[in-house]
Formats: structure tokens, C-alpha cells, sequence
């Protein structure tokens, strides 16, 4: 898990606020593309205390992005990276 800058997000009827991002890869082509599963959690000052998790989804990698990301020295560090750019969030 990653902390990110706080987001608020709208769930069931209020805005919450989420600190933290987790994600795994899903599926892997070993090709051209690769699926991660991502979520957004609640508070918490260390990756093992966050709170519930307020969204989730999943992002295809694809193309240049997944060239990229495939000979990256920490592919882990630049999945989050990719992950949090495409979400909109800032690493922290």
C-alpha cells in the first residue's frame, strides 16, 4: 500500500476521506497488457491500520504504458505510479 494526499470520496450519502492506495495485478498477458485491481482505504497512519475501504475498480495497462512499466526497475513502485495517475491521486 501507498499513502496518498487525502481525497474525499462520496460514499453511501457522505464524503469520506481516503489516505491510502493498495493494488494487486489481477491478470498479466505477458504480452501487451495487464489488469490491476486497485482500492482507495480510509484512515490510518501505517499501511496495517488503515480503516475500510471507500472505492475500488480496475485499470488495463496497456500499450507504450505497459513498455514502460515492463522494464522499469521497480515495476512495483511504478505500478502504484501508473495506478495513481490514472486515478488522479498524488503519491505521498
Amino acid at each position: 500500500m501507498k499513502n496518498i494526499q487525502s481525497i474525499q470520496i462520496w460514499v453511501n450519502g457522505s464524503f469520506q476521506t481516503g489516505f491510502w492506495l493498495g493494488a494487486y495485478i489481477i491478470n498479466d498477458n505477458l504480452s501487451d497488457s495487464a489488469q490491476f485491481y486497485y482500492w482507495i482505504a480510509a484512515n490510518g497512519s501505517e499501511a496495517d491500520s488503515v480503516g475500510s475501504t471507500l472505492t475500488s475498480g480496475n485499470l488495463t495497462i496497456a500499450g507504450q504504458s505497459y513498455i514502460d512499466w515492463n522494464t522499469a526497475t521497480d515495476i512495483n513502485n511504478d505500478a502504484y505510479v501508473w495506478i495513481a495517475d490514472q486515478l488522479g491521486l498524488t503519491l505521498v
